[in-house]
């Protein structure tokens, strides 16, 4: 009898126990299912740190205005990066982790090779949008990727805008594309040369490289043989693009040399020295030091962080923005966050405004971000300065 009631009151104790842990726990559950959770696969490490730091303040300081404004109807946004150094089995292997620690709504990745592997896992998943460091053309397809986005137009509209701009400043001008022997370097060429035949240019030359090339005198000599009006590169960070540059003018090339959104970071295109003066490119944002026209969102960057950020930052902070704005117009719908659902209240966005980080409101209608302006880079001020107006295609 005594053992009976003495196991009895140490079950009681044991389930009274159990209560007092499983009341924070659920409380705890509760809490983390009212958070909106965007995950980053982010390369803190390895060849591409120099953008993944940059994306990361971003998104982390996007997430602290939002946070210290109240949330989104209430709900706190947590943000969950994991470094990946670039590689792709890495930035897999963190998606799970993220994911299977997290409910997670948002996601943010670090390649287009990720976002290919992992798209199936994002079908299969159902809750997720993603979007990333990566602007191929391929992903540009709400079909084939229907829970994903760029943050800016694709590489074949980053050409466009180029082109567009050419055929305004040099009716039938002729360019030569200059690229990387690489899935990056090639994405844009085919459709590109096929599009400035439209616009009534003529491709000169077209000239692939090594990524990171040292040599490039035979190929300085061909393209001075083709003598092009303009000159674009495309699918390098920065050699050999000054090597070319500097050869090219010392054996008189005039042709206007140009670049697509990796290259064009103010940081990157100072590297170039005397060589890089008027170096010109496409940006869809506005630089962290632009002043010529009202931009809140700038002002509020440049108060938080009073150094130059890069346009990776900038990239990273606006994804962060979309991301909470198709938050907010989902809940405001009363619908889940599904993939589904976020997505479509991101194509629902028209005449956004960003608060200054892109010159013109923007509507986003499949997967990408179609707007952009050429700039021009000023050695003696050390800027890059417009060239154009913004160009929306």
């Amino acid at each position: 009898m005594q053992d009976s009631l003495t196991s009895q009151r140490r079950r009681s104790l044991l389930l009274a126990a159990g209560a007092t842990l499983v009341a924070p726990l659920a409380a705890h559950a509760q809490a983390s299912g009212d958070e909106i959770v965007i995950g980053g696969s982010i390369p803190m490490t390895g060849v591409f740190s120099f953008a993944g730091i940059g994306i990361n303040a971003g998104i982390s300081d996007y997430v602290k205005i939002v946070n210290d404004a109240g949330g989104v109807k209430g709900r706190k946004i947590k943000y969950v990066p994991e470094d990946t150094g670039y590689k792709v089995d890495v930035s897999v292997a963190a998606f799970k982790k993220i994911t299977s620690q997290n409910k997670v709504n948002l996601y943010y990745g670090d390649s287009t090779g990720f976002s290919k592997t992992i798209n199936p896992e994002l079908e299969r998943n159902g809750n997720i949008m993603m979007a990333g460091a990566s602007f191929a053309t391929e992903l540009n397809d709400p079909v084939k990727y229907p829970n994903q986005f760029l943050v800016g137009p694709d590489y074949t509209e980053m050409f466009g805008i180029l082109l567009n701009h050419i055929a305004k400043e040099k009716p039938g001008a002729k360019v030569a594309f200059v690229y990387s022997d690489s899935e990056f370097g090639r994405d844009p060429i085919d459709s590109s040369e096929a599009l400035a035949k439209k616009l009534g240019l003529t491709v000169a030359i077209k000239i692939m490289t090594q990524a990171g090339s040292v040599d490039v005198s035979g190929e300085v000599i061909k393209l001075r043989r083709a003598a092009p009006d303009y000159t674009i590169f495309h699918g390098y960070i920065l050699a050999p693009i000054p090597e070319f540059i500097t050869q090219g003018k010392q054996q008189g090339m005039t042709t206007k040399w140009m670049g697509t959104f990796w290259t064009m970071d103010s940081s990157t295109v100072m590297k170039m020295g005397e060589a890089g003066d008027g170096f010109m490119g496409v940006m869809p944002y506005r630089y962290y030091y632009d002043t010529s026209a009202k931009a809140p969102m700038l002002d509020k960057i440049r108060q938080m962080r009073p150094e130059y950020q890069s346009t990776a930052y900038i990239q990273g902070f606006l994804a962060a923005m979309l991301f909470v704005e198709s938050a907010k117009r989902t809940l405001d719908a009363k619908k889940e966050l599904t993939g589904k659902n976020l997505k479509a209240a991101l194509n629902s966005i028209k005449d956004f405004d960003t608060g200054g980080l892109i010159g013109v409101p923007i509507t986003i209608k499949g997967n990408s971000i179609p707007v952009g302006r050429v700039y021009k880079a000023d050695m003696k001020t050390q800027k890059m300065v417009a060239a154009s107006d913004w160009i929306s295609l």
